[in-house]
């Protein structure tokens, strides 16, 4: 009985932290890719859609202690065009620094990252199989419209909308809401389409150095912009995801807990077992004076010994697997790409605290079954 209780608390501590661990490296995988694309700080607007940003203003941003690297965006909903099949789209303008400041260039599988100052655009691999085009194609050109500003009658359809050919030289593929929404485009080119002034943008992203402090460069860059800005760090930029990615790792931290927890009553049954079987000796203990007290100390020791114990080598055991996923990858998620898993020193730490915490508890309620009543035999 014993065997199977602690065997019970083995498979059920191994689980909680090879889960975690899963999870925890699922959460790792799917943020690899926001940290590609993402910068570490991204500027919005707080009233209107575009920020006016002079280059006094760029260079005192340049100068903050922190900052590495600056990029100008601007980004606008526009009508795609690409032999008569029409596509709603965003285009984003980039300068020179963007590939420094993100990563997107890797994350390109055909074709180039585009050159400024040109009409050379970069669309996710979702548009191009939505408007079935792809890359270098210099005799079908990507067409993009944008609405233009401003009031009035116009003469035409075609009057409506500010329109440049400009041609693909690179997909990306990043992930699929990305894919079916981005084409990225020259910083100038987009300005132009938009008739936007040169110091019109719609964001600043920044990229930070490993010791910078972030809240610092927040609020610097809010007060040379005049605080008509808000400051989004990476975290915030993803909060659906990361609240999403946390309350999925809680429901299943609970969900294995409560597994320990069932696991655990065979703990208390296995006591209970030891104390009904050793009753004459629990008697004569009790006759050469032990105290009720005394003899359930006994058994919630040994109750709590047999589940830290098992709890440990659970981990053990845990920590093994974990680190031959990752050396051999014996489990595959795809064809090509093995499961990804996290050992976290904090994981391995609420896993101990919980069974222990938890065994000690059984423990305790199983050694309290102990009484005179109990113990005298009749």
């Amino acid at each position: 009985m014993s065997i199977i209780a602690s065997s019970g608390v083995v498979i059920a501590s191994a689980a909680l932290l090879i889960v975690l661990s899963g999870f925890a490296g699922l959460k790792d995988y799917s943020l690899e890719f926001s940290s590609l694309i993402d910068p570490d700080l991204k500027v919005f607007p707080k009233d209107g859609k575009t920020i006016e940003l002079s280059n006094n203003a760029l260079n005192k941003i340049l100068i903050i202690e922190g900052v590495s690297k600056v990029s100008k965006t601007l980004e606008e909903r526009a009508m795609l065009k690409f032999n008569d099949k029409p596509l709603v789209a965003f285009i984003k303008g980039v300068d020179d620094q963007f590939n420094a400041v993100t990563s997107i260039d890797s994350l390109i599988p055909q074709g180039n990252w585009l050159t400024n100052n040109s009409n050379e655009v970069v669309a996710g691999w979702g548009i191009s199989n939505s408007l079935s085009f792809g890359v270098l194609d210099y005799a079908r050109v990507l067409e993009v419209s944008v609405p233009k500003p401003g009031k009035g009658q116009f003469s035409s359809a075609s009057s409506l909308f500010n329109s440049v050919n400009t041609i693909n030289v690179g997909l990306f593929d990043i992930n699929e809401d990305l894919n079916n929404t981005y084409v990225f485009a020259s910083l100038d080119l987009v300005q132009a389409l938009l008739n936007y002034n040169n110091n019109q943008i719609s964001n600043l992203e920044v990229k930070l150095t490993e010791d910078a402090d972030v809240d610092f460069v927040s609020s610097k860059i809010a007060s040379i912009l005049n605080n008509n800005v808000e400051v989004k760090n990476r975290a915030q930029l993803n909060d659906a995801l990361y609240k999403m990615l946390n309350t999925e790792n809680l429901i299943v931290y609970l969900i294995f807990t409560l597994v320990i927890i069932i696991a655990l009553f065979n703990v208390i049954g296995a006591i209970i077992m030891m104390i009904l079987d050793r009753k004459r000796s629990l008697q004569t203990l009790f006759n050469l004076g032990a105290e009720p007290l005394d003899i359930r100390r006994i058994f919630f020791l040994q109750g709590s010994l047999m589940t830290l114990l098992s709890g440990i080598i659970g981990i053990v055991l845990a920590i093994l697997l974990i680190g031959l996923q990752k050396l051999t990858g014996f489990i595959m998620l795809t064809a090509s790409l093995p499961y990804p898993v996290h050992l976290k020193p904090l994981n391995i730490v609420l896993v101990f605290i919980t069974f222990s915490t938890l065994g000690i508890l059984a423990s305790k309620i199983a050694s309290n079954r102990i009484t005179k009543s109990l113990i005298k035999l009749r």
